[in-house]
């Protein structure tokens, strides 16, 4: 069972230091740490950095140089990115602002299951051999440090933008550009790497004397990289997420307006959850089972037949990792579950395991056990994993202990992947496993969920929802409201959805009634007909059909008291 995190009621001196605002505002803002006028209208009219901030970034004098003296001379360029939707959005900014300003550019996107994650010495070959005289990295390279090395001897300059967690060594590149850099003095350190790369074009603006031109193009790619990487929705963020949605919602890019289509949402009604959920993993879809060229291209297209036929394709493709995903969970779960004593951190290997769906498959179950996971590909000599981690454990840092027995490996303090010799995998879990008792000793593992307040059913109106709409956009670092409703009672219930998961529920306090929808809750049903009443965690729907507008409870979670 999951425990709930409810706070105590705001302060009164709060509350009226933040009267201007409804009562239940007042509350999430104090819960934000929110507690001053001044606070509250940071975050309700969040900034960008201003742009003589953008000097203070590491590596990027020496990298907007470099790139206008190749647009200057029509040298060949190609922009190097990862095969995610922060790799792609931002491979495609960069080829599509850098052709704006004169040069000759391309992309160049690695096939995961070929070459694996980031830069590669046979595609620094082959680019060299191709004409090219300089690559630009984005979302990856930061621990590039024999690639970088390589570039240099065959004659190819290399520019890396990143927003990873670097090592100790920084790869000898002509400039690195990445804020988590020891030596760099931006002030945010969160952006994705699509971010970074937009930081790295308003210079090219700037410096071109042409920011006149940029204006809000290509903040759409922002948004989309930014919810998709799961970059925390606070402080720069939150405005270029928002700035981004505004734009996606009068977008003439085809390829955004196609996807929309098949995935059947309204284009002007895109936010950070339909990126999240509906956007992200159809464009993520073509780098798990295909390759992510699709998704670049269909983001760059625009013949309007072209670019449905790559958003009915990227479409396919997302249902094809569903269903994938589901089957390694479900092996996953059995492999962990027949490990009679398990650690701390939990394994699931096997060489039927495609090297793009274990990633999904390692943040399931890391939801589904609280532990850290690690699922991955066995290949014979080599193994590559995915790795998912609870807020107590930074799983990078982990790896990075154990760096001596990897061939590769990087990531965020959440998520990680790595590449492994088999043979060197029994004590790689092994020196794991002795880190995480170390860092959890003494440590209750349960999963916890943040409540705004306890509010009453009949508050579940428009007047609460539209209030709601104040803190948009939500997501992974600024979390959509969740509240609290306790002992309502089940008037029905019934089980829906293809596969039997969820349940339609409609709810009573004695007086009023409520629908609700609960996700994968389809096993509850029949505890919570024996059920007296339950206490309910949501999020609230807005709903409209026909004309008619209604709003329904979303469930998250369910503590049920028995009958009697």
């Amino acid at each position: 069972m999951k425990k709930w995190n409810i706070p105590k009621p705001i302060e009164p001196d709060i509350a009226s230091a933040l009267n201007e605002y409804p009562s239940v505002i007042q509350q999430i803002l104090a819960n934000r740490g929110k507690c001053t006028p001044e606070a509250a209208y940071e975050y309700f009219h969040p900034q960008p950095r201003q742009d003589e901030d953008l000097q203070l970034m590491s590596g990027m004098k020496p990298a907007v140089d470099r790139i206008l003296k190749a647009i200057e001379r029509g040298e060949k360029v190609a922009i190097y990115g990862d095969y995610d939707v922060d790799g792609v959005t931002a491979t495609a900014l960069l080829v599509e602002a850098l052709t704006h300003l004169g040069g000759s550019v391309s992309a160049y996107i690695p096939d995961r299951f070929e070459e694996g994650y980031g830069i590669n010495k046979d595609a620094l070959a082959k680019l060299k051999a191709e004409g090219v005289s300089l690559v630009i990295s984005v979302d990856c390279g930061v621990r590039s440090i024999a690639e970088a090395a390589y570039s240099h001897t065959i004659g190819l300059d290399l520019i890396i933008t990143d927003h990873h967690t670097p090592q100790a060594e920084v790869p000898a590149a002509l400039a690195v550009i990445d804020p988590k850099l020891d030596n760099d003095l931006y002030p945010f350190k969160y952006l994705a790497g699509v971010g970074v790369a937009y930081k790295l074009v308003r210079a090219l603006f700037i410096h071109a004397h042409r920011l006149e031109e940029l204006g809000e193009r290509w903040l759409d790619l922002v948004a989309i990289g930014s919810v998709a990487d799961m970059a925390p929705l606070e402080d720069e963020n939150r405005y270029l997420v928002r700035a981004g949605l505004e734009v996606i919602h009068k977008t003439d890019r085809v390829g955004l307006q196609e996807l929309c289509q098949v995935a059947g949402i309204q284009l002007q009604s895109v936010d950070s959850t339909s990126i999240g959920f509906t956007i992200g993993p159809r464009l993520n879809a073509a780098g798990r089972l295909d390759n992510a060229l699709i998704a670049y291209d269909l983001l760059t297209e625009t013949v309007r037949e072209k670019a449905g036929e790559l958003a009915s394709r990227l479409n396919q493709l997302n249902q094809e990792r569903q269903v994938e995903t589901r089957n390694v969970v479900e092996q996953a779960t059995t492999m962990i579950d027949g490990v009679e004593d398990r650690g701390l951190l939990l394994y699931a290997v096997s060489p039927d395991f495609s090297e793009g769906i274990v990633g999904l498959a390692a943040a399931r179950l890391m939801e589904k056990y609280y532990r850290p996971v690690v699922v991955g590909t066995d290949q014979g000599e080599t193994i590559r994993c995915s790795c998912r981690s609870i807020p107590e454990v930074d799983i990078t840092s982990l790896l990075d202990e154990c760096a001596d027995l990897m061939i590769h490996h990087g990531g965020h303090r959440a998520a990680a992947g790595f590449t492994i010799l088999a043979k060197h995998f029994p004590e790689l879990k092994q020196r794991m496993e002795g880190s995480a008792e170390r860092i959890l000793a003494g440590k209750e593992l349960v999963a916890t969920i943040n409540v705004e307040m306890v509010i009453k059913l009949e508050d579940v109106k428009a007047n609460l929802y539209d209030a709601l709409q104040m803190m948009q956009p939500t997501g992974y670092g600024n979390p959509a409201s969740y509240f609290v409703i306790e002992k309502l009672r089940l008037k029905t219930g019934k089980i829906v959805g293809q596969d039997g998961r969820h349940l339609k529920l409609w709810l009573t306090n004695g007086f009023n009634s409520i629908n609700a929808i609960a996700f994968g809750f389809g096993s509850m049903l029949t505890e919570l007909q024996k059920s007296t009443y339950a206490d309910y965690l949501f999020t609230i729907d807005k709903n409209e059909y026909n004309g008619n507008i209604d709003y329904q409870m979303n469930v998250k979670d369910i503590h049920i008291t028995p009958a009697g």
